[in-house]
């Protein structure tokens, strides 16, 4: 074993990951704090807790929050399967009495439920959810996620897909089939209501494009009877047009004025239409599109990619917006202060966090999921006004903070001499030319590494590893000129990134050439092949759910990616001599280095038959390969005895191919 120099020794598997719940969807509503727990332990499935908000005043940090009330026991699994990836499961507010309730997606029937929480019993157990919409007919299945509650239609309204399609729809509180409010050309979701309850914004898009490279916001009005009337485009391009403009998260100001990031500049910055909630008789009541106001030109992104509902990188408290901003890979929470409060400019808070998601607010407080180098993923909680904050991980950290290995920035020339980013964790005692190399390919593709503490890491350098995390050209996080170097180049510009990355280390004297592994999972997966495949940079790779033929997934994946490789590779089946000259399963016999797969067998987004086929051929190559198959998993394992046993027989498997 590589073993660590001046550090507590190896970090135990157990220890690095599958016990902490993971934290999603934090909301703030009527002076609780509700929030999602994934929960390892219980084979993934997600649950719905919920505390007081805490009470902030002063400066700094606050001792640690209460523990949160459980409120959707087992066998309740909460969870969306709209477009495979999910996310907006559940929305909260007020039934007719007042009284708060919440309206969340089950996944065992995929069916809305309502759960009913009396304000006069806060502490007794919460009363069983009741179903909403009726089970889908036999052979039909449809799917919901992303809603809101429009308290005075009392009704549920979000995004519905089924035969193929994304619906907006409203269900009755009290129950009942889905009606139909608004049919889009193909995607949407994001609906927010405006504070009048008059309008209704939200976002489209349409094949071949995905929301992060073109995508529109939609206005429309209500009418009396609470349907929805002169639906238009406000902001945004679609895949026609020659201007590629991406929008992402409307949001509404109380004042009435529409906020969203839009990145026509070239960034995701945001932009305000100022009256957008204004009434206006016979119009959809906004102003025209050109009046649009920039907020904030920043180099610097005030989204990210639109893989799940429920994202948010800014939100209201008021008339006040806040927000996330991310400049080179490293995120900052703040104010953007309006006109009347000295001109619109950036004001940071002063915190110890610079990995932020899904921020909300209420009554002068926010939440949102931060974490740093040294602090695991918790709910950050702040006083607006005071700057007072409080942060609780999902576990505490096994590890003593001066044993963590923290990212160095390392820039260096990748595809065609560009550019590149990535993350270098060094392993205690620092590296030198004998320390083993892994290099991270993220998922996606457009995804980006981040900064906050990922023990899995820490579990690698305390083995005496340094671990590069490489933001390929095509991440997110560096503007659309970065994220569009991946257009028509997928598996080359992030394969030669990645090697380039690795041969930047070992050239500085810090990393053993012999001793260079990659591993990624899905797009990252992909990229561990066709490394292998088509460089001699790397000695041995590690896959989870990885795509082997790019033409089999251009035919066969699901439909919310079914055009995505027209981006990355080029229009199928025009293209398909590219397909075939990137796929590794058409060039295994390129491949000499010795590989270990992982795959659930429930993948509909990466069929088990691409790993299966692709190890096949490795073996009938002299190639030494290991194959893990995981029933009941699917795209991206949730078990936490999975996780374990991927983490240990990865790092057995390199251990054993590096004589380590």
């Amino acid at each position: 074993m590589a073993r660590s120099r001046g550090g507590p020794g190896p970090l135990p598997a157990a220890a690095a990951l599958g016990q902490a719940p993971v934290l999603k969807e934090p909301r703030l509503h009527g002076g609780w704090l509700y929030w999602l727990e994934q929960r390892p332990a219980e084979q993934g499935r997600t649950t719905l807790l919920r505390r007081p908000a805490s009470q902030l005043c002063g400066d700094g940090p606050e001792a640690p929050a209460p523990q949160g009330r459980e409120l959707t026991p087992a066998p309740c699994n909460l969870r969306s399967r709209v477009h495979e990836y999910g996310g907006g499961v559940y929305a909260l507010g007020e039934g007719t009495d007042n009284q708060a309730l919440v309206v969340f997606c089950e996944d065992r029937d995929r069916c809305l439920w309502r759960l009913d929480l009396p304000a006069d019993r806060p502490a007794a157990p919460p009363p069983a959810p009741q179903r909403l919409t009726p089970p889908p007919a036999a052979g039909a299945p449809r799917a919901f996620a992303d809603g809101l509650i429009d308290g005075p239609r009392q009704r549920w309204l979000g995004v519905l897909e089924q035969q193929g399609r994304d619906q907006l729809v409203v269900v009755p509180l009290a129950g009942g089939e889905p009606q139909l409010l608004h049919q889009p050309a193909d995607f949407c979701g994001y609906a927010v209501l405006s504070p009048s309850g008059r309008h209704l914004a939200w976002v489209e898009w349409q094949q071949p494009c995905l929301p992060w490279e073109r995508s529109q916001l939609w206005l429309g009005r209500f009418d009396g009877d609470g349907a929805l009337m002169d639906c238009r485009a406000i902001a945004g391009s679609t895949a026609g047009e020659a201007r590629a403009e991406s929008v992402f998260q409307p949001l509404w100001l109380a004042n009435g004025d529409l906020v969203v990031a839009n990145d026509r500049s070239g960034w995701w910055n945001l932009e305000r239409l100022v009256g957008a909630d204004r009434p206006v008789a016979g119009s959809a009541g906004s102003a025209a599109p050109e009046a649009w106001q920039p907020l904030l030109p920043m180099q610097a992104e005030f989204a990210m990619p639109q893989w799940v509902y429920g994202m948010r990188t800014s939100c209201s408290d008021g008339d006040r917006l806040l927000a996330a901003a991310c400049r080179e890979g490293i995120w900052q929470l703040g104010r953007v202060a309006l006109n009347g409060e000295g001109g619109d400019h950036w004001q940071p808070f002063d915190l110890p966090f610079d990995d932020l998601a899904a921020l909300d607010a209420a009554d002068g407080r926010l939440v949102c999921l931060a974490s740093s180098a040294r602090q695991g993923p918790g709910l950050l909680e702040l006083d607006c006004a005071s700057g007072r904050w409080r942060h609780g991980s999902a576990s505490p950290c096994p590890w003593p903070a001066e044993a963590i290995s923290v990212p160095e920035a390392l820039w260096f020339a990748g595809h065609q001499g560009r550019p590149t980013h990535a993350w270098l964790y060094a392993p205690p005692g620092g590296c030198n030319a004998d320390t083993p190399l892994l290099v991270k390919g993220h998922s996606g593709p457009t995804g980006m590494a981040r900064t906050g503490l990922n023990l899995v890491i820490q579990y690698w350098t305390s083995r005496g590893w340094a671990v590069l995390d490489v933001n390929y050209g095509g991440s997110t996080g560096f503007g659309r000129a970065y994220r569009e170097r991946l257009d028509g180049g997928w598996g080359v510009v992030d394969v030669d990134d990645c090697a380039a990355a690795a041969r930047a280390v070992i050239e500085s004297g810090r990393a053993s050439p012999q001793r260079v592994a990659i591993e990624g999972g899905s797009a990252g997966g992909f990229t561990v092949l066709a490394a292998l495949c088509f460089t001699d940079t790397f000695r041995a790779g590690a896959c989870r759910y990885a795509v082997t033929d790019l033409a089999a997934l251009a035919r066969d994946t699901h439909r919310f990616e079914a055009r995505y490789l027209d981006g990355l590779v080029g229009p199928w089946p025009a293209a398909q001599a590219t397909y075939d000259a990137r796929s590794p399963l058409l060039h295994a016999d390129r491949i000499t280095a010795p590989v270990i797969f992982f795959q659930g067998l429930d993948d509909a987004v990466v069929p088990p038959e691409q790993t299966e086929r692709m190890a096949l051929a490795l073996r009938d190559n002299g190639v030494a390969v290991q194959v893990h198959l995981f029933p009941g998993e699917g795209h991206g394992f949730r078990s936490s005895a999975v996780q374990l046993q991927v983490l240990e027989a990865t790092e057995a498997f390199f251990r054993q191919v590096f004589a380590l």
